[in-house]
């Protein structure tokens, strides 16, 4: 519980913490499945919030589902919660960009691909990318 206090985890997050300490592994299965019964322990709550989260600091789809996958959620959870996400992801693809370099094009083949490196390693598809160079839509 007092994980789960501090923030949202997901089950396998949980498992790995909690096989650092004494407790047995069919003791930390038990425990968590009530947790998860009585609704305290959610991998589609965690699943939102960190989409959420990672969004809100400049980081695209593609980024985020990989993350989410290192974290153990599922990959059908992932896909449906990126999928209902409120999120522009072509908008802040766009304002990440100018944030780090400014509203203005590069003027260069170099600066562009400078750019679009930043962006592909913030994790935005190559649409995305290509699209936050589109002057007409700032």
């Amino acid at each position: 519980m007092n994980y789960l206090s501090r923030r949202e985890h997901s089950v396998s997050e949980l498992v790995t913490k909690l096989a650092k300490t004494e407790f047995e592994h069919d003791d930390i299965i038990n425990v968590i499945n009530r947790l998860t019964e009585q609704d305290l322990q959610s991998d589609q709550r965690f699943a939102e919030n960190y989409t959420r989260y990672r969004s809100q600091r400049g980081f695209g789809s593609q980024k985020i589902r990989q993350e989410l996958k290192e974290r153990g959620v599922a990959v059908e959870l992932i896909n449906d919660t990126l999928e209902q996400a409120d999120i522009d992801w072509f908008s802040l693809a766009m304002t990440v960009r100018c944030k780090r370099f400014g509203e203005q094009s590069p003027d260069d083949f170099k600066d562009r691909a400078k750019q679009q490196r930043f962006l592909q390693s913030r994790g935005f598809t190559h649409e995305q990318i290509t699209e936050s160079f589109n002057t007409e839509t700032i």
